[in-house]
Parts: C-alpha cells; structure tokens; sequence
C-alpha cells in the first residue's frame, strides 16, 4: 500500500536531502518551486515557508502530476522541486512520489524548524 515509500523513482533516480540554507537561496532566486505537504491544521498552527506552496501529501499526486488537469503551473516548468514537512519523512516519500510521476530533480528539505533554523522566513 505504501510503497512508494520504499521505492526508488523514474530511472533508480532517489530523492536527495538538501540543506534549509541551500534551499532557502535556490526559492529566492526562483531557481527551485518549494512545497509543504503538511496539512492544513499544521499550517494554521505554524505558518508556512515563505515562497512554499501547499500540497498536502493526500492531494501530490492530482496537483503535481504534468498529466493531470489539475496540476498547478508551477509543476509543468521543469525545475527542481524542494518538499519539507514537520520532520522530513512525509517529504521523503513525496519526494519518491514525485520522481515517478516523472520530475527529474527532487530534493527533501526536512522540516519546517529546518528551514527557520538556516534563517528562512516563514508567514502566516
């Protein structure tokens, strides 16, 4: 059932941990497309990563597939894509998600405190 938390993606390609600061740098100059798939009470409760869209894990693959009707612009352009959640093991199996449908270049940020740590702004 959950298997696409085991599996490598398209290709053998894995899903590599990027660091907050790195990240933060890449969103910034619009080099990178950063998602938070937590779920909404989280993000009510915390805020979000400056930059980060919301994708809750239930809903990735509808609006992060290029096939889908339903997926976001954001996702058609090609760049690489950072995923952080409340502790990196949500974006870790997003991430695996994410390179079969196809995306070449997916990074695991972590978490959220990861990101605010490295100096990244968050907002409400």
């Amino acid at each position: 059932m959950f298997g696409f938390l085991r599996q490598g993606g398209a290709g053998g390609a894995r899903v590599e941990r990027m660091a907050a600061k790195d990240a933060i740098a890449k969103v910034a100059a619009g080099e990178m497309v950063l998602i938070d798939v937590r779920e909404g009470m989280e993000l009510r409760s915390s805020g979000k990563a400056q930059g980060a869209l919301h994708v809750p894990l239930a809903m990735l693959r509808m609006k992060c597939d290029p096939s889908s009707p339903e997926c976001l612009k954001e996702f058609k352009q090609g760049k690489p894509i950072g995923i952080y959640c409340a502790s990196g093991a949500r974006s870790s199996g997003a991430g695996q998600m994410l390179l079969k449908l196809g995306h070449a270049s997916v990074f695991n940020l972590g978490s959220l405190y990861e990101w605010q740590a490295a100096g990244g702004k968050v907002v409400r």
